[in-house]
């Protein structure tokens, strides 16, 4: 009821400004001032003012305007989260989680696609690998071909 009568208010205080405007030879002006003043009427009449005046009046109105908050901020607040986590899997591969292990299974790690692929290495010359001393490795050869008879 407030709202209205504001609103009446406003728009006589309109159409007298327009009026003076206009007896002042400024029609244009005039029409455009006039033009605004109706507005506030108008708004009246459609019933635009008596639906904002119940939705800026009422608390449930605004705790719900709150829960959109709320819901919108877990939106953000999860994209962000899940991006940060993309981001880390592929800077750093020591930050990364190994697989659990399943009861009584060692863990298995995945093999990238083109493990099997040979490597063409850094373009260093391979380093010779050191011969093994002959006895470490025949002494258990000798051990089951005794075992044997043989």
């Amino acid at each position: 009821m407030l709202a209205e009568t504001i609103c009446s208010a406003v728009s006589a205080a309109g159409l007298g400004i327009a009026a003076l405007t206009a007896y002042r030879k400024r029609f244009l002006a005039a029409t455009r001032i006039a033009a605004y003043s109706l507005v506030p009427v108008g708004l009246v009449m459609t019933g635009v003012v008596a639906w904002a005046t119940g939705i800026v009046f009422k608390p449930t109105v605004w705790a719900g305007f709150a829960v959109l908050g709320l819901a919108w901020l877990l939106f953000v607040t999860t994209r962000a989260i899940e991006r940060r986590a993309a981001g880390a899997v592929g800077a750093g591969e020591g930050k990364q989680k190994r697989p659990k292990a399943a009861k009584g299974r060692p863990a298995q790690e995945a093999v990238a696609p083109a493990a099997s692929a040979p490597s063409l290495g850094d373009g260093a010359r391979p380093r010779p690998a050191r011969a093994a001393a002959p006895a470490e490795d025949f002494s258990d050869i000798e051990a089951i071909l005794k075992k044997h008879g043989i």
